[in-house]
Formats: C-alpha cells, structure tokens, sequence
C-alpha cells in the first residue's frame, strides 16, 4: 500500500483528538473506517505510532516523531493547493515601536515601485520580536540584542547603530538644555519603562548612579509611555527613531552622552527543512532594499535634536 494524503490527515485528527471517536466525528467518517486507515499507515511506515494500550490514547514515541513530519506534509500540500497563492502575497513586516525611523517612508516607496507585485504591509505589534515569535509577521525590525529564547531559530541582518535619546516633559527643566543630557541628568525623575517592547531598562545607568526600581513608571507600549513623560509624571529614553517618528507637543527628544548605541536589525523566522512552513519567499529583498536606502541616506545627520 501506498500512504495517501488522507492517512497523514487521519493520524493528525486522532493525535490532536487525543481519541479515535472524535477524530471520527470531526473527519464525518465511522470509527471503524478511521482505524483501518491508522492501521494501514502503521503497515505502511513498519512502527507503531499509537499506543491503544492506555485508557486514553497517546502517542508512542515514533507517532510523536512522524508527528511533525506529517504536519509539515500536510502543511505544504495545503500552501500549495490554496487558491490565495495565485495572488499577490503581502509581506508582513512588523515593528514594536519606531519602525524604521526616518528611513520608513523612503523603504515602504522604493517597495512598492520595485515590487509592485507584492504589498508590503507595516504592522505595529506590541512584543520583543514584533509579532515573529506569534506568527503575526514574516519579518521584523527589532532593536537591541533578543534574549536566547527570543533569538532560538530566529536569523537577522544587521541594518545600523541608532543613538539613543532622552525624552522629557516639554515643559522641565531638562528641555532647557541645549546640549546632550546624561544618565545622572535623569535619575532625580521617575523613569517611564516600556517593559513589554522597550530595550530600556535600569541596568542602563551604572550601579552607583541606578534609580530605584520603586520610581519607575512602568507601560505596556509606546503610547503610554509618551503619555507619561507628556504629563510630566516621568522622563524616558529611547532611540532617534523615536524621535522622528513620534513627535509630540509636549515632548522634547535631546541626545543623551555616555548610553551606548541601539543596534536594529531585520529578523525573520528560520525555517527548518520538511517543516512545510516556507518563509515568505521575498525576505531576501525587502534586506536588499532597506540596505539600499539606508545607504543613501548616508550623508545625512541623525535625529532632530530639538523636536516637540
């Protein structure tokens, strides 16, 4: 016997069933017809993938394996069968805070008149890898090192170095410095945190200098977060990209001295072979592309320095 599409598709039922009767139920077919199907593809694979033994039907060790086989299978017949395919398919590509900065516009237009074929849609998502991770997103700006758990079978291409900024209340006395603040400038307010997205934390500033973590306002996305320091309840610090892409009446973005750079990075799901869950094929351009505009724009200075 030849194992069929629909022997992939009867083992997947019953494995996430967890029980031949409603596996049976949820394919609309008896359970007599079921389990000689189960049947013929153990005969055909030569191993036991169900383990009937127990009082609720579990997966041997082998069944477990050929799991992810047979869904990868099943996965890319699916992909390859779906009518939506024939048509333009989007790249998603997601961002936490800031997008690109500055240099969103210029990618999102040199996109659209390179590959007109293909929509590329800039989608907000308020986690560390900016919808990847939930499968929101094909591909991703991300800022500031993922932790090993967020990086696992993750791959990126390093795009810059941003600077990083203060934010303060319009209205402070911090925005009436003209030059660059430093941490220690910031450490008699309360800091605004963004502790869902943001790369900012306390371990920023050097332990001696270190304001207490009892402080600190802490949001959940940039919106609250420009509210805060709009109202005067807390100072924040960010990137240059902030700076351009989230002016704020109340708020004014000065360069900050001594913190370090924020690197941002492209990153897009790795993706095993036979998982059956291709990446979206057009990730090598949009990389292409992002380089190319941030490599005439070279010339230019960074962020405005005063914004409201």
């Amino acid at each position: 016997m030849t194992a069929e599409l629909r022997h992939l598709r009867a083992f997947l039922a019953i494995a996430d069933a967890g029980s031949v009767t409603s596996a049976a139920a949820m394919l609309r077919m008896s359970q007599p017809a079921l389990s000689r199907t189960l049947r013929q593809l153990e005969d055909h694979m030569g191993a036991r993938l169900v383990d009937r033994t127990t009082h609720r039907l579990e997966l041997t060790t082998e069944g477990r394996h050929f799991r992810d086989k047979a869904a990868g299978a099943v996965a890319a017949v699916d992909e390859a069968l779906d009518p939506a395919r024939l048509r333009p398919w989007p790249l998603r590509l997601g961002h936490a805070w800031s997008a690109f900065g500055r240099h969103t516009t210029p990618l999102l237009r040199r996109w659209k008149e390179t590959f007109p074929q293909t929509p590329l849609e800039l989608l907000r998502v308020d986690e560390r890898t900016a919808g990847l991770l939930s499968g929101k997103t094909d591909v991703a700006l991300v800022r500031a090192p993922l932790l090993p758990r967020e990086a696992e079978g993750l791959l990126g291409e390093w795009l810059c170095n941003e600077q990083r900024v203060a934010a303060v209340p319009a209205d402070s006395e911090l925005a009436a410095h003209t030059g660059p603040l430093n941490l220690a400038a910031l450490v008699h307010h309360p800091i605004a945190l963004n502790t869902v997205s943001g790369v900012t934390t306390l371990d920023l500033w050097p332990e001696e200098l270190r304001p207490s973590p009892d402080t600190a306002v802490l949001v959940a996305n940039t919106d609250d977060w420009l509210g805060a320091i709009a109202a005067g309840d807390a100072v924040g610090v960010s990137t240059t990209a902030t700076a351009e892409m989230h002016p704020h009446p109340d708020v004014v973005y000065r360069p900050l001295a001594g913190a370090g750079d924020v690197p941002l990075m492209l990153v897009w799901r790795e993706v095993p072979m036979g998982s059956g869950r291709p990446g979206h094929p057009a990730v090598p351009q949009l990389v292409r592309v992002a380089l190319e505009v941030l490599a005439e724009d070279e010339g230019r200075t960074d962020a405005p320095q005063g914004t409201r």
